[in-house]
């Protein structure tokens, strides 16, 4: 857990099942994603890279960096820019989601 000037993030595994489909076309698909929590924002799952089509995705020029958790790397598919990131060399209170993806977009699936 990190926590600085009341900005707290947890990462934990989750066995929650979860897929991310983008125009009808499923690019992911966990059930044991890791849930991020952080103080003002969504919650996130973050999906193992095995349980993502990555030969769907398209490595993206954007960048962006989180001062809690490092530098995100950017993916797109055709129709959607930037539309899944992750962290290949997160800071060490969130290394556990290193190299995992985050989608825009996740459902949660009722089984």
């Amino acid at each position: 857990m990190s926590s600085r000037t009341g900005h707290t993030i947890t990462v934990e595994p989750s066995a929650t099942h979860v897929r991310a489909v983008h125009e009808g076309r499923l690019l992911a698909e966990s059930r044991r994603p890791l849930v991020l929590r952080e103080t003002g924002c969504p919650d996130r799952y973050y999906l193992p890279p095995e349980d993502v089509r990555t030969a769907l995705l398209s490595p993206s020029d954007t960048r962006t960096h989180c001062p809690f958790k490092g530098d995100a790397a950017y993916w797109s598919v055709p129709g959607a820019a930037d539309l899944v990131w992750a962290y290949p060399e997160p800071l060490a209170d969130v290394a556990a989601i290193r190299d995992h993806f985050c989608f825009y977009a996740t459902e949660v699936v009722a089984d």
